[in-house]
């Protein structure tokens, strides 16, 4: 049986089936409830490296109201400035996000978790 841990949002419907499709694979799986329970910036930068992303931006949420309050799109912040952001604001997440088998995957679409499982 594969483990899973899933940072998860009940209130996404895309996080939801993310969720629903890892139960359907019977993997024992792990929810983290992100905005509850934050990662940490080492949680953040391994989520980024696993996911083999070249910035933090591209595991944000770039439409959210926070991003443009809190003027993340500004080019001269370091990578270290936004994966704070993230941590003071986790709602900047991207969700939900799954790993398993020592690598993540985003779950949009929710199949794409089938890759790692």
């Amino acid at each position: 049986m594969t483990k899973a841990t899933i940072y998860h949002n009940p209130r996404c419907s895309k996080s939801r089936q993310t969720l629903a499709l890892l139960e359907e694979q019977q993997a024992e799986i792990t929810i983290v409830e992100y905005l509850k329970t934050p990662p940490s910036v080492q949680d953040i930068s391994k989520t980024i490296e696993l996911l083999g992303l070249t910035s933090p931006r591209e595991m944000m949420r770039t439409k959210e109201t926070e991003y443009k309050e809190q003027n993340l799109g500004d080019a001269a912040l370091s990578n270290e400035q936004l994966i704070e952001a993230m941590v003071a604001t986790p709602k900047l997440i991207e969700r939900p996000i799954v790993f398993a088998n020592g690598k993540a995957a985003v779950g949009r679409p929710p199949e794409n978790v089938l890759e790692i499982l």
